[in-house]
């Protein structure tokens, strides 16, 4: 069995990416094992699409289980159309995640957990400071917003209609972890820079 698990780094001790279609990694896990293998998600900067080929890609490398913070519709109706059981609502380390599903703390998700295009944004002001991909971009032009970015005077995404308050919650909670991890991130690449200046 193999577990696909979003991730923001390369290995077991990377966070579960809350987004599905538009993270940067993947580490597909044997749980039995815990062996793993990493690979790059090629469809995270697609102009669109990017759920749909992020599931057939997951689909394709024999996973049975997508565990992730968040999956939209369009991702989660190719991932169940292929016979893979999605899981929303994971965070933390990638080995605590995969821990909690064998514990089974974490259940198959009914439906997808956010509207379309959620891992995109649907408000300007996605980089650092309003600047639109500016910021923690590594090189890649990403910006490191994961969707979610607010410059000052913008409010949070609002949730689709169709959710309920349980699912809104888990989506705040997501957003919240996301920024959380682009702090973090902001203050390691500070300290970097910082560091040589010296």
């Amino acid at each position: 069995m193999k577990i696909a698990i979003s991730a923001t780094g390369l290995d077991l001790d990377a966070e579960v990416d809350p987004r599905f279609g538009r993270c940067q990694y993947f580490v597909i896990v044997d749980p039995q094992t815990m062996e793993f293998e990493a690979v790059d998600n090629t469809s995270a900067l697609a102009a669109g699409g990017a759920g749909i080929s992020t599931a057939q890609m997951i689909a394709n490398k024999g996973a049975q289980v997508v565990l992730t913070g968040n999956c939209g519709p369009n991702a989660y109706q190719t991932l169940s159309a292929a016979g893979l059981q999605v899981i929303t609502g994971a965070t933390g380390r990638i080995r605590d995640a995969v821990e909690a599903y064998k514990a089974g703390r974490l259940q198959t998700s009914a439906q997808p957990s956010v509207a379309a295009h959620y891992g995109m944004g649907a408000t300007p002001g996605m980089g650092v400071g309003g600047g639109m991909g500016r910021g923690m971009g590594m090189g890649r032009g990403m910006g490191m917003g994961r969707g979610m970015g607010m410059s000052p005077g913008m409010t949070p995404q609002s949730a689709p209609q169709a959710m309920s308050p349980e699912q809104e919650m888990e989506m705040l909670k997501s957003q919240a972890q996301a920024m959380s991890q682009q702090l973090s991130e902001i203050q390691r690449r500070l300290e970097e820079l910082e560091k040589g200046k010296k």
